[in-house]
């Protein structure tokens, strides 16, 4: 059943495809979600002992994470620009793509604050540690923009800080505009979808994944 517009604007349309507009996936590590697994996680960094784990320490933590992919930007050529929090990163990125010829894998990389989990550690006066807290601050966080060859352009974002939580954010459209790119069917970016029924008929071919996926 087409929609209003395709109705109204059929007679100038070659074609229409439905497709999932978005699919984010949260990636998390579940044994340092919870105080208990935090320390034991930290314990295996550390030979076995929790005595140097204070807020100190895991601030240097995400410094170093920090440095390791300005460091990596560096060698690999991708450039690592800090942006503002409430800048629309993804928008950044496609006018990237629209001036520069990327290849497959990491292109670009954006960094801003965002909120994200982080641990609070309390010591007695004998330094003997009482609690972890968990708390919600504002933090680094790392946006991947990958180009791959079955989703098109992909976003991994990440926060700097541990726990290292991280959103996988895939684009259905792009999917369907890779799937077309390898058969013989006018351009997908030229048709219109309808956003009432995400998964009604892709467009010849191109197989959509799932309605929703919840991990």
């Amino acid at each position: 059943m087409a929609d209003d517009f395709s109705e109204r604007y059929g007679d100038l349309l070659t074609g229409s495809y439905d497709c999932v507009d978005r699919i984010v996936l949260k990636a998390y590590f579940p044994l340092a979600c919870r105080p208990g697994g935090f320390r034991c996680w930290w314990r295996r960094l550390h030979g076995g002992s929790d005595a140097q784990l204070d807020d100190t320490r895991l601030m240097r933590m995400g410094g170093r994470f920090a440095r390791r992919v300005k460091a990596w930007g560096a060698a690999s050529g991708v450039p690592v620009i800090y942006r503002k929090a409430g800048q629309r990163k993804h928008r950044i990125a496609e006018e990237y793509l629209a001036t520069h010829e990327v290849g497959t894998g990491v292109f670009l990389v954006l960094a801003a604050k965002a909120p994200a989990p982080v641990w609070k550690v309390k010591r007695s006066p004998a330094g003997v540690i009482t609690s972890l807290e968990k708390r919600a601050e504002y933090v680094n966080h790392y946006s991947f923009h990958i180009m791959d060859p079955d989703w098109g352009h992909v976003t991994i974002k990440m926060s700097g800080h541990p726990p290292f939580g991280a959103q996988i954010m895939l684009n259905g459209h792009e999917y369907v505009a890779c799937q077309r790119a390898r058969r013989e069917y006018p351009s997908p970016r030229t048709a219109t979808a309808s956003p009432r029924s995400p998964t009604r008929r892709a467009w010849p071919g191109a197989q959509m994944p799932c309605r929703n996926m919840r991990l």
